[in-house]
């Protein structure tokens, strides 16, 4: 693999960021076949934050967006302020060298710079805690084990509350 580049991802990227998705989730046990209409609802909405792509040797390897999410506290007080990951996805055939971690680093970097409090995901720990992503008994996400919602903050403020994702992230097609 040649030298890793890391960009915003553009519209005439939307093809292939799709297919990418598509094969990056095609064997994951976790997996419900959705991501690659997640990602194409996320740029056709306009919600993507941060869209960023990863290239190497003339073609795009990964992927990785963040969009804002809704913390609404137990007294129903909705939160703003905060991002989610998703998805985050490399081309099976380069998983495992670094291209994902870029990506996430890249991804985390610029929410900071733009005045983001924190990320939230749904993901394995084993794999998220190497970022700062931790678990937090006051989050909550409806279906999700709670060892596998894990965030970031970027503050002081602990998140608290439930954790409410784009109305992309319900894409089925």
């Amino acid at each position: 693999m040649s030298e890793l580049q890391i960009r915003d991802q553009k519209e005439a990227d939307r093809p292939a960021v799709k297919e990418l998705v598509r094969r990056a989730f095609l064997q994951n046990p976790h997996s419900d076949g959705t991501e690659a209409f997640l990602i194409e609802a996320l740029w056709t909405r306009g919600t993507a934050t941060i869209a960023l792509v990863a290239e190497a040797d003339g073609r795009i390897i990964g992927q990785a967006a963040f969009s804002p999410v809704t913390l609404v506290g137990d007294d129903g007080q909705a939160r703003t302020g905060w991002h989610g990951l998703g998805p985050i996805a490399v081309l099976p055939e380069v998983q495992r060298k670094g291209v994902g971690s870029v990506l996430m680093e890249v991804g985390l970097t610029k929410l900071r710079a733009l005045g983001s409090e924190g990320c939230v995901l749904v993901g394995d720990p084993a794999y998220y805690e190497r970022f700062g992503f931790e678990t937090f008994a006051e989050l909550k996400m409806p279906g999700v084990p709670p060892e596998n919602l894990l965030a970031l903050p970027f503050t002081d403020t602990l998140p608290a509350g439930e954790i409410i994702f784009d109305e992309a992230f319900q894409a089925t097609s």
